[in-house]
């Protein structure tokens, strides 16, 4: 139990004995009252809105409600000060004991202090970092996956039971896109000239070594044989070197996924498809054409028709692209 859930239990057990009193009537609706950090730090160690709140139903001024409730509250051993802020907000700074016995708690409790039970155990998936299998992450990258795991560690110490998930696109041209740079590093590593990188290749050196890890294990295997041959070979390698390379980043971060969702596997077990066929099922999926994307000028635009879903009806500023005009998956 941290401080402020401790508060929040005193405070709604000094109501119930305000109802018995007659102070307020009976089954007052409590919910609403919050215990918070002060805005001034020197005003005390927590701050409650209950006598504001609860002001109407008692038919008092929040400030004499407000004082009925700090004098209950003055009579709790582990809360030094009780003092009156404003219209009636109430500060309370809690005994120098109280910090000792928690300091003893920390220790007997350990990584388990200050856990508390409002997820009530309701799984929450959190999917971040997710960077694309086609390099070495970047800064962007790892600040995504510092705050991601940070909010994934905080929902899991509030009761969520949470799954990590990094979501691998490993489906479509980009990955195609590799293997032909691969291909490139893993001929360069046979001897062959290639001189500079073409246009639209990935020209990293990361890819220096994953090429000569080919061409020590397959030799000149697939140094002239043409791309339908080599592509799927050349994908999957590149894939599982590009991912050992951001799985060890991750962990010189204190980052650890409990899951890692392939894209391709998706696709290629029907899932996707699946999806797609529910989605088009409830009238989620139309065909139409969008407006020009934002610093696009009509003419150099060519509206075509696109499946589109129907983002718009969740939030979204626009309906989103599926399918690509030859038929694969949008990214």
């Amino acid at each position: 139990m941290n401080v402020f859930s401790l508060l929040k239990s005193d405070i709604e057990n000094q109501l119930l004995a305000l109802e018995k009193d007659g102070v307020l009537p009976s089954g007052t609706d409590t919910t609403r009252v919050t215990v918070e950090p002060p805005r001034d730090a020197s005003h005390g160690d927590a701050a409650t809105n209950a006598a504001m709140l609860l002001s109407k139903a008692a038919g008092m001024k929040p400030r004499d409600l407000a004082e009925k409730l700090a004098e209950k509250l003055r009579g709790l051993d582990h809360i030094e000060n009780v003092e009156i802020a404003g219209p009636g907000f109430i500060n309370l700074r809690m005994a120098d004991q109280f910090w000792l016995s928690q300091v003893s708690k920390v220790l007997e409790v350990g990584t388990g202090y200050g856990n508390s039970d409002l997820g009530k155990g309701e799984k929450i998936n959190v999917e971040y970092v997710s960077a694309n299998p086609t390099g070495p992450m970047h800064v962007g990258h790892c600040r995504g996956a510092v705050v991601g795991d940070v909010l994934a560690n905080l929902l899991g110490k509030a009761g969520y039971a949470v799954t990590k998930e990094y979501y691998t696109n490993d489906a479509g041209a980009q990955v195609d896109v590799l293997a032909r740079s691969l291909h490139l590093r893993y001929r360069e590593a046979l001897g062959e000239d290639i001189g500079e990188i073409p246009q639209g290749l990935y020209p990293g050196e990361y890819l220096v070594a994953p090429g000569k890890k080919m061409a020590e294990r397959d030799g000149n295997k697939w140094q002239n044989a043409p791309e339908e041959d080599w592509l799927e070979e050349f994908r999957n390698f590149a894939i599982v070197e590009m991912m050992a390379l951001i799985k060890e980043d991750l962990r010189l971060l204190g980052v650890a996924h409990d899951v890692f969702t392939s894209e391709d596997g998706l696709v290629k077990a029907g899932k996707v498809q699946s999806a797609f066929e529910h989605l088009e099922k409830k009238g989620d999926i139309y065909v139409g054409v969008l407006e020009p994307p934002k610093g696009k000028k009509p003419d150099d635009w060519e509206p075509r028709p696109q499946t589109l879903f129907r983002a718009t009806e969740f939030g979204d500023d626009v309906d989103r692209p599926l399918k690509k005009s030859d038929g694969s998956w949008t990214y």
